[in-house]
C-alpha cells in the first residue's frame, strides 16, 4: 500500500449528529416512467426526466384565441382588392405565399435541417418505428424495489443544474480520449451523486486510467480517496494521459488486494472514519454485482455505485439490471418465443441500435433469458456460471431485501441530439435532456463535446443499504 502525496437521501451523509430522512413512498405496482419536473416518486420511475405537465388551460380549445391561419388572411386580402376577377395574378400571389411559407419554415425547424439520412433517429421516424419521445423504455425498464418505496430526492431540475456545472468541469478532462472508460454520462453520474452525498472517504474498485479519480477529486477537492486497481494509473503514463491523485491511497501493483479481501475497518480507521454509513463506495471493476453488493453489505457500507449496470443479455458480469428482471416487474421477464410480439420488435430495433439485443441473442439452452443466456458472468466474462431461473428469483428477492433506494441514472440526451447509436432506448429511462430540446442541450453546452463521449451509456445505478437490523436474511447469506 503506498500513500500518494447532499434522509432526505438529499442526499447527504455528511452530517453525523442529524440522520438522515429519507422519502417514503409506497409502491403497489410498477409504475410507468412520469413527466418530470419534479421529485422521482419511485425507484421505478426515478429516471424518468420529462416536460412539466400542460396546464388544464393549455388542454382547452384554443379555437377562440389562436390567430387565424396565415392562408386565410391572404384570401381576405386578395378578396378586399377584387384581385379574384385576375386569376393570373390571383394564382401567381398564391404560389408565392406558399414559397414564402415553406422558406420560414426551413429557417425556423430544426427538423428540417442537419438531419443525416444515415442518423437512426431519422431512420426511425422514416421506417415507422416507435416516435423519438415515446422511445425511450418501450421495451421495458425493469428495476429493483426497495423495501419501503423509498427513493432520491434531487428532481430533474438539480440534474439540469448539475449538467450546466458539470460540462465546463468535463471539458478540462486530462484524458481526452477515455477508450475502454467512462464516457460523459456516467462522468456526470458519478460527480452529481458525489456531490450529493458529500462522504468523508471515497472507495473506488477499478480505476484503470484514472479518470474516475479525477471525476471523484472534481465532486470533493479535499476529501480522501481509496483506489483498488491492479495495475496503478502512473503505468499508463508512460502509453499517453493517465492521472494520478496526490490524496489517493492506492492499492495497486504488487500492493494490489481485491475488494473483497481488504480489512475495510483497520484501514478506514487510518483514516479516521468510524462511521461506514459516510463512505461512498464506487465499483468499475466489472465482477459480479451480487457477490460485490454482498461484500459491502458485510463490510458495513451503505452507499454504493455501480458503473456497468448491465442490461439482460449483454455485458461481462451479473448485474443488478439483470437480478432484478424478473415477470413480476412491469418491464421484466421474457419470452424465447420467436414469433412473439417482443421477438419482432427486438429484431427491428436491431438494425438501428448496435447493443440491442435480438431473441437469439437473448436466449440460450432451454429457453434460459435470464443474467446472459442463463448464465452469472464475473470477473470481465472470465468465470461463467448456470443458474436456474429459481436462483435468478432468489438473487432477486435477496437484492430488494436489503434495498433502500435503487436509482438509475438517465441518459444524458435523447440519441437525436447526442447522435449516439450503441444503447437501445427502449431499455432506457427517458434523458435529462429529450429530443427536440435542441436549445437546452446547447446552452448547457452539451452540443461543444464530441458525439462519441455519449456512446458509453450502461445504466449506472446508485444504491443505498438498509441498516442489517432490518434484513429479511440471515448474515450468512453474505458468504
Amino acid at each position: 500500500m503506498s500513500n500518494r502525496h447532499p434522509h432526505t437521501v438529499s442526499h447527504s451523509i455528511s452530517s453525523p449528529k442529524a440522520p438522515p430522512i429519507m422519502l417514503d413512498r409506497t409502491l403497489s405496482s410498477r409504475r410507468s416512467q412520469p413527466h418530470l419536473d419534479f421529485e422521482f416518486p419511485s425507484p421505478a420511475a426515478s429516471s424518468a426526466v420529462s416536460p412539466v405537465p400542460e396546464s388544464p388551460t393549455s388542454l382547452a380549445d384554443e379555437s377562440k384565441t389562436k390567430k387565424p391561419p396565415l392562408y386565410l388572411l391572404a384570401t381576405n386580402y386578395i378578396s378586399r382588392f377584387g384581385l379574384v376577377k385576375s386569376p393570373c395574378l390571383c394564382l401567381s400571389l398564391c404560389l408565392l405565399l406558399i414559397v414564402f411559407t415553406l422558406f420560414s419554415l426551413l429557417l425556423n425547424s430544426r427538423s428540417f435541417v442537419c438531419v443525416s439520412s444515415y442518423d437512426p433517429i431519422s431512420r426511425v421516424s422514416l421506417f415507422g418505428l416507435d416516435g423519438v419521445d415515446s422511445d425511450f423504455g418501450s421495451l421495458g425498464v425493469p428495476w429493483c424495489r426497495s423495501k419501503h418505496g423509498k427513493t432520491v430526492e434531487w428532481t430533474s431540475k438539480d440534474l439540469i443544474n448539475g449538467l450546466e456545472e458539470f460540462v465546463p468541469i468535463y471539458e478540462t478532462r486530462p484524458i481526452k480520449n477515455n477508450l475502454y472508460g467512462m464516457g460523459f454520462d456516467h462522468s456526470f453520474g458519478l460527480w452529481f451523486i458525489t456531490r450529493r452525498l458529500k462522504p468523508d472517504i471515497m472507495i473506488e474498485s477499478g480505476a484503470f486510467k484514472g479518470h474516475s479519480t479525477w471525476v471523484l477529486r472534481q465532486a470533493m477537492p479535499d476529501t480522501p480517496i481509496i483506489s483498488l486497481t491492479p495495475q496503478h494509473p502512473e503505468k499508463y503514463l508512460k502509453k499517453g494521459p493517465a492521472y494520478v491523485d496526490g490524496n489517493c491511497t492506492y492499492f495497486a501493483g504488487k500492493d494490489f488486494v481485491d475488494f473483497g479481501s481488504v480489512d475495510w475497518e483497520k484501514v478506514l480507521k487510518i483514516h479516521g472514519i468510524s462511521d461506514f454509513s459516510r463512505v461512498l463506495v464506487f465499483f468499475d471493476d466489472h465482477q459480479n454485482e451480487l457477490k460485490r453488493l454482498k461484500q459491502a453489505l458485510k463490510a458495513g457500507f451503505h452507499h454504493l455505485v455501480f458503473e456497468d449496470n448491465y442490461d439482460t443479455g449483454t455485458g461481462d458480469h451479473y448485474s443488478l439490471r439483470q437480478i432484478c428482471d424478473q415477470f413480476y416487474i412491469r418491464g421484466g421477464g421474457h419470452s424465447c418465443f420467436k414469433d412473439s410480439d417482443e421477438a419482432r420488435i427486438r429484431s427491428k430495433r436491431k438494425k438501428f441500435w448496435e447493443k440491442a439485443v435480438d431473441i437469439d441473442e437473448l436466449c440460450g439452452p432451454h429457453e434460459a433469458w435470464w443474467g446472459v443466456r442463463g448464465e452469472m458472468r464475473d470477473n470481465f466474462n472470465h468465470n461463467k456460471t448456470t443458474i436456474s431461473y429459481g436462483e435468478h428469483f432468489q438473487n432477486s428477492r435477496f437484492v430488494e431485501s436489503i434495498l433502500d433506494v435503487y436509482w438509475e441514472l438517465p441518459p444524458t440526451a435523447g440519441p437525436s441530439l447526442t447522435h449516439q447509436s450503441r444503447y437501445d432506448p427502449g431499455r432506457a429511462p427517458p434523458p435529462i435532456v429529450e429530443d427536440g430540446r435542441y436549445r437546452m442541450f446547447q446552452r448547457l453546452g452539451l452540443d461543444r463535446l464530441e458525439r462519441s463521449v455519449f456512446n458509453g451509456y450502461t445504466q449506472m445505478v446508485y444504491l443505498q443499504i438498509s441498516k442489517p437490523e432490518s434484513w429479511k436474511y440471515p448474515e450468512s447469506d453474505l458468504v
